[in-house]
C-alpha cells in the first residue's frame, strides 16, 4: 500500500499522473490514511537528516489533512516549509487540488455550489454560438439560426444540425466553384466569441471544434486546390478526413511575433492552442501523424507528444492529452496553472475581462473545473485557495 502510494506521488511529482490515478490516491487516502502519513514520512526520510524528521512527520501529516479532507476542495499557497523539499511540498499541495477539485465535480451536491451572497452578479457559462462568415462578406449567426439549410455556394449545400453543428455538404458535385474572378480562392469564416464553442465539418469531412474566441478561415470548396489549407486564431481540436493526395495544413499565429507556423497532416487527431495572449502555441498530436514547421525547422510528433512553440523555438515534449482535450469534453483544466493562466480561460468561458487588485498571487493550481457551472460557481472553488474575487458587471476582480 505504502509502495504504490509513494509511486502515485513520483508520478505526479513527474507531471504524468492522471485523473484515474488521481482517483486511485483518493481511494487509497479514504481507506488507509495512516498508510499514507507512513508513505509520505518515509518519502521523507530518504533524504532528510536526523534533526529535522520530527517536524518533516507534522508538516506532512498536516498536508494529508488537506488531501483526505475531500469535503474541501482547495489548495493553499506554496509556502517555503521545508526548502529542500520543496519539490515535494508541491507536489502533495498541488495533488490536494488535482483531486479535490475533481472530486468536487463528481461528488458535491448541486445544492452546495451556490455563492448565495454574490447569486445576483453571477453569470452564465458559455454554450454554442458562432457566427459564419461567407465568402461574399455576409453573416450568419450560428446561434439564432434555425436547424436545416443555411446558404447554398460553390455547389456546397450548408446546413445546420439538430446537434448544433455545421456541415458543409458536398453532394454528388462535390463543390466545382471555388475560384474569384481573380483566380483566388473564396474563403468561408467561422467565429466564436467569448463565452462560446462551435463544431463545424468542413467540405472536405474534417470535423473541427472551435473553443472560445477562436476563428478558422477554409476554402468555401477544396475541390481543384492542391491542398486543403486552413488559418486558425485561437484554439480548435482537429480530425482530419485523409486525403493523400491533398495534404492538410493549418497555419497559425501569422500575427504574432515568433509564434508563426504551419502544420501539415495527412490524417491525424490533434489539439491546436494558438491564442495570442498565450504565452506559446501548443500542437498536441492524438492520433496519426502530423508535421510541424516554424519558420524554416521541421519536427514531426508521434501521438502522444505536444510541440511548444515561443519566440521562434520549438520543444517537442510528452503531452497530457486529459489537459488540453478538457476544453472539449466539458471541463476547465489546469496543471501546474498560475493564476493568470486559470484566468485567462475563465475570461474566454465566461466573456469577462479581468483586473488584478495588489500583487497576484504566487499560486499553482492543478485540477478541472466543470463548465456549466456559473461564473460564482467556478470561483467560489477557486475561492477556497484564499483568493479573493469581486465581481463588478462583467469584470472579475481578483484580490489576495
Amino acid at each position: 500500500m505504502k509502495e504504490q502510494i509513494k509511486q502515485l506521488l513520483g508520478k505526479f511529482e513527474k507531471g504524468t499522473l492522471s485523473l484515474e490515478e488521481s482517483r486511485q490516491l483518493l481511494e487509497l487516502t479514504g481507506m488507509e490514511a495512516e498508510a499514507v502519513v507512513e508513505g509520505i514520512s518515509e518519502m521523507m526520510l530518504e533524504e532528510q537528516e536526523p534533526s529535522t524528521k520530527m517536524t518533516g512527520d507534522l508538516v506532512w501529516s498536516g498536508m494529508l489533512t488537506k488531501i483526505v479532507g475531500i469535503d474541501k476542495p482547495v489548495v493553499i499557497t506554496r509556502k517555503p516549509l521545508l526548502a529542500r523539499f520543496r519539490w515535494l511540498a508541491a507536489a502533495v499541495v498541488l495533488l490536494t487540488l488535482s483531486v479535490g477539485l475533481y472530486f468536487y465535480k463528481q461528488v458535491v451536491p448541486e445544492a452546495k455550489r451556490v455563492f448565495p451572497e454574490q447569486v445576483t452578479a453571477d453569470i452564465a457559462p458559455g454554450g454554442n454560438k458562432a457566427i459564419l462568415i461567407l465568402a461574399d462578406g455576409s453573416e450568419i449567426s450560428l446561434t439564432d439560426a434555425e436547424n436545416g439549410a443555411l446558404a447554398r455556394q460553390a455547389g456546397i449545400t450548408i446546413r445546420k444540425t439538430a446537434e448544433g453543428q455545421v456541415i458543409y455538404d458536398t453532394g454528388a458535385a462535390g463543390g466545382a466553384e471555388n475560384e474569384a474572378s481573380n483566380g483566388q480562392p473564396k474563403f468561408n469564416t467561422i467565429a466564436t466569441p467569448r463565452g462560446g464553442q462551435y463544431q463545424i465539418n468542413l467540405p472536405d469531412g474534417t470535423k473541427v471544434w472551435l473553443n472560445a474566441a477562436s476563428a478558422l478561415t477554409f476554402p468555401q470548396s477544396f475541390s481543384k486546390l492542391k491542398e486543403r489549407h486552413v488559418v486558425l486564431k485561437g484554439e480548435a481540436y482537429f480530425e482530419v478526413a485523409k486525403n493523400k493526395e491533398q495534404p492538410f495544413k493549418v497555419s497559425t499565429g501569422s500575427g504574432t511575433a515568433g509564434k508563426a507556423q504551419v502544420i501539415e497532416v495527412l490524417g491525424t487527431h490533434f489539439n491546436l492552442n494558438s491564442y495570442d495572449d498565450e504565452e506559446s502555441t501548443k500542437t498536441t498530436l492524438l492520433e496519426g501523424s502530423l508535421r510541424v514547421m516554424p519558420g524554416t525547422g521541421s519536427f514531426l510528433l508521434r501521438p502522444g507528444q505536444q510541440a511548444i512553440l515561443s519566440q521562434d523555438k520549438i520543444k517537442v515534449v510528452p503531452a497530457d492529452t486529459e489537459e488540453c482535450l478538457a476544453w472539449k469534453e466539458g471541463y476547465l483544466q489546469f496543471t501546474r496553472a498560475d493564476i493568470k493562466t486559470v484566468m485567462r480561460q475563465i475570461s474566454r468561458w465566461y466573456d469577462v475581462t479581468v483586473r488584478y487588485e495588489g500583487p497576484v498571487p504566487a499560486l499553482e493550481f492543478g485540477g478541472a473545473i466543470q463548465k456549466d457551472l456559473t461564473l460564482v460557481q467556478a470561483l467560489k472553488i477557486l475561492n477556497k485557495s484564499q483568493i479573493h474575487f469581486r465581481i463588478e458587471g462583467r469584470e472579475v476582480i481578483v484580490m489576495p
